[in-house]
């Protein structure tokens, strides 16, 4: 005989919902999370949260009712899953070499300009085999969805052909359909200017060669890209580019999501405001008139803790953002220059380095973050009607999550995704 429902979570000490009904937090909105303590969560066969509430009244509302499957979570907490706003997880090779300049003191450009960077990986990822690109990526998705990851965003970008771009994104698109991790695609062919070409040379491509051909495979089902990216910066792509290039992909449907403000000051924060795009990321070089821009344009500003802190680069403006009303979320960069997979470790660095505190960090990654992606209606919080996708933690209150310096492997318990448990962690260990 079938179940009435997937799942009952049953009697955490805290359930963090987050929200209530709200599709981004600002400012107050985020010191002030709603957490129900001793509470349940139902979910459905259709993978979306039915109730949540105290024990008692979840007990009664759903008394005879049978489950697919209970989990008592008593003296542990539930959080909703956390949502990384940008990652570049599709490449071959590594950068490790990379870190010894680095420590060195050479700067993230002089890097570039030696022939590494980008271009190293480019290289690497173009002599690839389709299957080595998804088997790589298949593992970095589930170290995050181990580190609590359940929704993130996937960047193509080591390619800059449109061969090799394409396959990044047949890769993501494999990776949708095997794996239970929620996948926001992004198409980044404007990552960088292409060895033996010029600015102008590579806007062509990008503009008359790579966006028709990825229509083309979208038209076709061959993958699903719901971002543009360009990284907007001195030496890569000028502001003219960069605005060209993102509204090619706003007028096939994509929405614009792109690297701004990271070494010099661009304007990029205008510009996105501008074109209306869904976020820009990195921020370190913002201006005080492109903040008041994001702000007004409900702009996200998704800032990048792991590369400023490995790049040894000025920490964004947060607080400022904060106070302005930006929409403020969180990413890992995870990608060869930056290897972080934990959003966890994130949420501490933004707030030691960037000053966010425990409930601002939270948001950043949570709600906040889906916002960025375009998917607050769906994930980010825990509200009947939403996405089932939650973390189980083992320990008496949810900010162990971000107060454990590297400590997720020993706290998260479970990940849950649309109600199924995908991660079951056998080696939790009490504090």
């Amino acid at each position: 005989m079938s179940s009435d429902y997937r799942l009952l979570v049953r009697n955490a000490r805290q359930m963090v919902c987050v929200c209530d009904a709200q599709q981004f937090l600002l400012k107050e909105q985020m010191q002030q999370l709603a957490v129900l303590e001793h509470a349940s969560l139902v979910v459905g066969h259709d993978g979306l949260v039915k109730a949540v509430g105290g024990v008692r009244e979840i007990d009664e509302q759903f008394a005879g009712s049978s489950f697919e499957r209970t989990l008592d979570v008593t003296g542990l907490c539930v959080v909703p899953g956390l949502v990384d706003a940008h990652t570049h997880p599709v490449w071959a090779g590594d950068r490790v070499h990379e870190f010894a300049m680095k420590l060195a003191g050479a700067s993230y450009m002089d890097v570039h300009r030696a022939g590494g960077g980008i271009h190293f990986t480019v290289e690497q990822t173009r002599a690839a085999s389709q299957s080595d690109l998804q088997g790589a990526l298949s593992g970095r998705l589930e170290r995050m969805l181990r580190a609590g990851t359940t929704l993130v965003e996937c960047k193509s970008g080591y390619g800059l052909d449109t061969h090799t771009e394409l396959a990044m994104l047949r890769a993501i698109q494999s990776a949708r359909h095997t794996l239970p991790i929620g996948i926001s695609a992004t198409y980044c062919g404007a990552h960088a200017v292409p060895r033996g070409k010029t600015q102008e040379e590579a806007l062509q491509d990008v503009l008359c060669e790579q966006l028709p051909r990825l229509q083309e495979c979208v038209s076709r089902g061959e993958v699903c890209v719901d971002n543009i990216d360009v990284f907007c910066e001195k030496g890569v792509f000028d502001r003219d580019a960069t605005r060209q290039i993102l509204s090619a992909g706003k007028s096939i449907g994509l929405n614009i999501n792109f690297h701004g403000d990271e070494l010099h000051p661009m304007r990029a924060a205008e510009l996105g405001a501008e074109l209306g795009a869904l976020a820009v990321s990195h921020l370190e070089e913002v201006s005080d008139e492109g903040i008041v821009a994001m702000a007004r344009s409900k702009t996200a500003a998704v800032l990048l803790p792991t590369t400023a802190y490995i790049l040894r680069l000025k920490q964004p403006r947060a607080r400022d953002m904060l106070d302005a009303g930006v929409i403020v979320a969180l990413g890992s960069d995870f990608n060869p220059n930056a290897y972080c997979c934990s959003m966890p470790l994130v949420m501490h660095l933004a707030c030691v380095n960037m000053r966010l505190s425990l409930t601002e960090a939270l948001a950043a990654a949570t709600i906040n973050a889906a916002y960025a992606l375009g998917a607050s209606h769906t994930h980010g919080s825990l509200e009947p009607g939403k996405q089932a996708d939650l973390l189980v933690i083992n320990a008496p209150r949810w900010e162990h999550l971000i107060y454990q310096l590297g400590g997720h492997q020993e706290l998260i318990k479970h990940v849950v995704i649309k109600g199924n448990i995908v991660y079951d962690n056998p080696h939790t260990l009490g504090l």
